[in-house]
């Protein structure tokens, strides 16, 4: 038997053909929810951390957290402990990471026009014709950034990528989920030694993918009949130490026979390798409307090995809040607009595990202690002391990181 998986554009009836393709062959559904749950498991990230990984967006943070890339390794193995040999149908975003050499996966797009899926979107969710197409273009720019990403093509709906592509303008989810299931029972998609062996390979290369992403390393990994190839693709200044490392990691996944480590093409440019360490601060955001020295101070924390992101203004401070969770903030008390006390208040109003350091170069005690009382971690006198700051922000961390491990 085989394994089909059904990518789709939103508003294209997707449901009912999934509900109709269960009924007709029995198969086991595994959807993007499942899977996240499991790799949140696996992983202790939290789900919403996850689910981000199929957004077209991307934390200003992930430089040096490499979340999303740590994500998209988790729901690897996530897929490759809830997958069966077959009979199984994988929808929306994880169908698409299972490799190509599986063949005996039935590959299917489920698409319809714009016009469509817009005028399907504004019926089904009440919306007005333009809100309806917002919703419909963030869908088809995360689906286009997640193929983009895996196979280096633009268009998420290319026939190429598929052995069936179905038009849910032009077929009712009945005929849609015939179709799906007559191709899944022919002799193209049934399951060979050689596919069987491919998809043992699959689990194998995410687990070792997985074990090394939960050491903070993001490298390539693909396996064949117990042997693991590493694939290096970011500059790195003491490579055989890395290789080392990357070996002695994966030696130590069960079912693994042998390692060899290699350079990528991409291992001359100039991207540098940056092994994650969780124990360093790697979501700080500085806010302060003194361009230079923002930037400045943003550099001497990177040669410390934290992660800073710059905001020149409390207004766009508070919606990278918002989208980025950054843990730590550093922000300028005296700013034009909303000033650093208004973020700090807006934050512990809503925020109020992230840690808010204060800094000012004109500020009074009765300043100091307002901003004590409203919840500030510090409150830093400029010019500063960059070993003192940098010593006060690992104590926030700290602190964060404390009250993450407390919670049940």
């Amino acid at each position: 038997m085989s394994i089909i998986t059904l990518f789709s554009g939103s508003f294209c009836n997707e449901n009912p053909v999934i509900e109709e393709v269960i009924s007709r062959t029995g198969y086991r559904l595994i959807d993007d929810t499942q899977v996240v749950a499991e790799a949140s498991r696996l992983s202790e990230m939290d789900e919403s951390k996850i689910m981000r990984a199929f957004s077209a967006g991307t934390s200003v943070f992930n430089k040096f957290t490499n979340e999303k890339e740590r994500s998209i390794a988790f729901l690897k193995k996530a897929l490759g402990e809830l997958i069966p040999d077959d009979n199984a149908l994988v929808t929306c975003f994880c169908g698409q990471l299972i490799p190509k050499n599986v063949n005996h996966i039935l590959r299917v797009c489920l698409i319809a026009s714009i016009k469509y899926r817009i005028t399907a979107a504004s019926r089904d969710q009440g919306l007005s014709h333009k809100d309806a197409a917002k919703l419909v273009q963030k869908r088809e720019e995360d689906c286009s950034a997640w193929i983009d990403m895996l196979f280096n093509q633009s268009d998420p709906w290319d026939a190429s990528l598929y052995d069936i592509v179905i038009p849910a303008d032009k077929m009712t989810p009945a005929d849609a989920a015939t179709l799906i299931a007559d191709n899944a029972v022919s002799d193209v998609v049934r399951r060979s030694e050689s596919s069987k062996q491919a998809l043992a390979d699959f689990r194998l290369a995410v687990g070792v993918e997985a074990a090394l992403a939960r050491e903070g390393h993001n490298v390539a990994v693909s396996a064949k009949d117990g042997s693991i190839t590493i694939t290096i693709n970011k500059h790195v200044l003491m490579l055989s130490r890395l290789q080392d490392e990357l070996r002695s990691l994966a030696e130590q996944v069960p079912g693994v026979k042998g390692v060899e480590t290699k350079v990528g093409q991409d291992f001359h440019k100039s991207d540098i390798y940056r092994k994650h360490d969780f124990e360093m601060p790697s979501k700080v955001l500085l806010v302060d409307d003194e361009r230079e020295f923002v930037q400045t101070l943003s550099e001497r924390l990177i040669l410390r090995d934290m992660g800073p992101a710059v905001a020149y203004d409390g207004e766009s401070a508070l919606n990278l809040i918002s989208e980025d969770e950054p843990e730590v903030i550093i922000v300028d008390l005296k700013m034009p607009g909303i000033d650093g006390l208004e973020v700090l208040r807006k934050v512990k109003e809503t925020r109020p595990e992230i840690e808010v350091i204060i800094l000012t170069g004109h500020g009074h005690e009765a300043d100091r202690e307002l901003c004590m009382k409203l919840g500030a971690f510090a409150y830093l006198q400029k010019p500063l002391d960059i070993n003192e700051l940098s010593e006060i922000i690992k104590k926030a961390n700290e602190k964060i990181q404390r009250k993450k491990a407390s919670k049940p």
